[in-house]
This record gives C-alpha cells, sequence and structure tokens, in this order.
C-alpha cells in the first residue's frame, strides 16, 4: 500500500475542508460546475468518475471467471454476501438510524437523503482497493481478480434493479432513466473500454504498465470530486457538524456486522484464509466511486445523498485496516 493509500482518510478530510472553504470563498466557481449538466448527468463529475474507475476497470480479467468452479465456497460467500445481504442490512440501518434513533437531529426531507445515500453504498461491492486489502492479509491474488471480476459482472445487472427496489421501500421516487443510464456510463462502459484496453495491451507485463500510469488519476478524480461536493455541502457542514458523526454511525456497524458475518462463514466452511481474508474484506468495503456517481445523477451535486457517501470514503479506510489488522492476527485459526 503506498502513503497515499495508507492515509487515503487524511486526503479525504483534506479535500472535505478545501472544498468547504473553495464553497465559502468562491460560491459561484461551485455552482457553475453544478450546473454543467445533461440529462442530469453532471459533465465535470462524469469526467471525474471515469477518471476513478477506468484504471479499476483495466484490472478485471475475463479470462478469470473460468476458475469459478475451482474454488465455489469462496465465490458463493462473495457473492451471497454482496448482493442478497449487504444491500439490505445497509438499508435497513439507514432507516433504523435515521427515521427512529437519529429522528429529533435529523430533519425528515434530510435523513430520506441520507438513507438514499447509505443505501446505495451498501449496493456497491469494493472493486479495486480490495486488492490492497487482499494483498496485506497473503491474499491469492487470482482469485481475489476473480471474486472482483465476477462482481463487476453482476453489478452491471443487478446494481440498478437492487438500488430501485430498496430506494422504493424508502419511499423515495426513482428515476430509472438516470438510474440506467448512470449504470450504463459509470460501470458497464468503463468495464467495455477495461476490457478493450487488455485486449489492445496482450502481455500482462504491459498490461500492469499502464495501469501503474493511470492508477494517479483514480486518486486526483477522487479528490477533485470530494472538493467539489463539499464546496456544496459546506454551508450544511458548518451549521450541523454533528451530521457527519451520524451518517458514519451506521457505515460502521455494517462495515464489522458483515465482516463478522463473512469471516465467520469463511471459517464454518472451511475456506482457506488466503482466500477467505478477500473474501470477507470484498463485501466489507465498497465500490464508494460508483455509489458517489449515482447519488450526484440521482439527487443532484449538493444533496445529502452525495454527501452521505462521502461520508462512506472518509470512514472506510481506517475501518478497513483495522480489519486487516484482525484478519493477520486470527490466520492461524483457519484449517
Amino acid at each position: 500500500m503506498s502513503v497515499f493509500e495508507r492515509y487515503l482518510s487524511l486526503w479525504i478530510a483534506l479535500a472535505m475542508s478545501a472544498g468547504i472553504l473553495i464553497g465559502s470563498a468562491a460560491p459561484g466557481l461551485v455552482q457553475a460546475v453544478a450546473a454543467a449538466e445533461v440529462a442530469s448527468v453532471n459533465l465535470v463529475v462524469a469526467v471525474l468518475i471515469w477518471a476513478m474507475v477506468y484504471p479499476m476497470m483495466v484490472g478485471v480479467d475475463p479470462g478469470s471467471l473460468k476458475g469459478a468452479a475451482k474454488q465455489p465456497k469462496g465465490l458463493a460467500i462473495t457473492l451471497a454476501v454482496n448482493w442478497l445481504i449487504k444491500p439490505f442490512t445497509m438499508a435497513a440501518l439507514g432507516v433504523l438510524f435515521f427515521e427512529f434513533v437519529f429522528a429529533d437531529l435529523i430533519a425528515p426531507d434530510d435523513a430520506q437523503q441520507y438513507i438514499a445515500g447509505l443505501i446505495l453504498l451498501g449496493a456497491a461491492p469494493c472493486t479495486a482497493m480490495v486488492f490492497v486489502w487482499s494483498q496485506l492479509t497473503r491474499g491469492d491474488e487470482n482469485y481475489t481478480l476473480l471474486q472482483v471480476s465476477v462482481n463487476d459482472v453482476v453489478m452491471v445487472f443487478a446494481f440498478a434493479p437492487i438500488v430501485a427496489f430498496l430506494l422504493g421501500v424508502t419511499d423515495i421516487s426513482v428515476p430509472w432513466e438516470t438510474l440506467v443510464l448512470s449504470v450504463v456510463l459509470f460501470v458497464a462502459l468503463p468495464l467495455a473500454a477495461g476490457v478493450w484496453t487488455r485486449h489492445r495491451l496482450g502481455s500482462a507485463a504491459r498490461i500492469d504498465a499502464f495501469r501503474e500510469k493511470v492508477k494517479p488519476w483514480s486518486v486526483v478524480g477522487l479528490i477533485a470530486t470530494v472538493v467539489i461536493l463539499f464546496g456544496l455541502q459546506g454551508q450544511v457542514i458548518l451549521d450541523r457538524p454533528q451530521v457527519i458523526a451520524l451518517i458514519a454511525v451506521p457505515i460502521v456497524i455494517q462495515s464489522y456486522g458483515i465482516f463478522a458475518l463473512a469471516y465467520a462463514s469463511a471459517w464454518a466452511l472451511r475456506v482457506p484464509h488466503k482466500i477467505a481474508a478477500p473474501c470477507a474484506l470484498i463485501g466489507t468495503s465498497n465500490f464508494f466511486e460508483l455509489a458517489v456517481a449515482v447519488a450526484i445523477s440521482l439527487f443532484g451535486l449538493n444533496s445529502g445523498a452525495a454527501l452521505a457517501t462521502v461520508v462512506g470514503v472518509l470512514v472506510e479506510v481506517p475501518v478497513m485496516l483495522s480489519l486487516v489488522a484482525f484478519a493477520n492476527r486470527t490466520a492461524k485459526g483457519f484449517r
């Protein structure tokens, strides 16, 4: 893990602060960025999201899908947790906290926005950072790639229906056209571009070299998006700083709970630790780049939903590092 990745939460916090300062000093600039929309898709953010997502998609190897039958248990746990459990528990925690526990602290309209952001986080399993977590737990790199590749393929078809269903359950109007367009723009097309790039590059060495060149743009895209989001949300945050902490509560509970479920399941099914650890960590972490992009497309740059997805970025790294440490300490307990 690079120094930048290790301290990602710090850089995100600095980007948040910079966004708030820019929003206060030059509100016209931020509003001009927010106004650059076509078909409910912000053009500036769309470019930044592609900068984040495309380098990750280049790492997806369609050929690895052939290995699914060799170690089915780890893959089955990953798919069950990511698509049958995690989105629904995240939605349930969002409703629990923002409609009941925090009901006296949050306006009802804001609460629905935060729930929507949490749903988007819960329905988007990790695509990139999981390779870092896998490496830190001495995971099987090839199997991790298999899990990520299968998840990305499933995401193309499952993300929109699950999100639409859960948003409907929480009484939020779902603009289906925008949701499907977001999935096409930020999942299907980058995935297709990544596969095409791999084919053009050919060898594994050239693919790795290319990914190293474009990887910094992922970080640039993420940081710039956070600056824009917090430039628009600055006044809300200054007026109600406790909102960040409130949003973080269900995310932290979800993270530790999902990890415990997946990790214990892998142990019970006698999955080797080099597969079990990445398997649990994939379900725990989120594809926050996609969540941020869809939140902006569906609800706008200055929405509570977009804010909630960015809080997910802030919380994720320290939580995941603590889980990596736990996985390493318990490795000997696996058969």
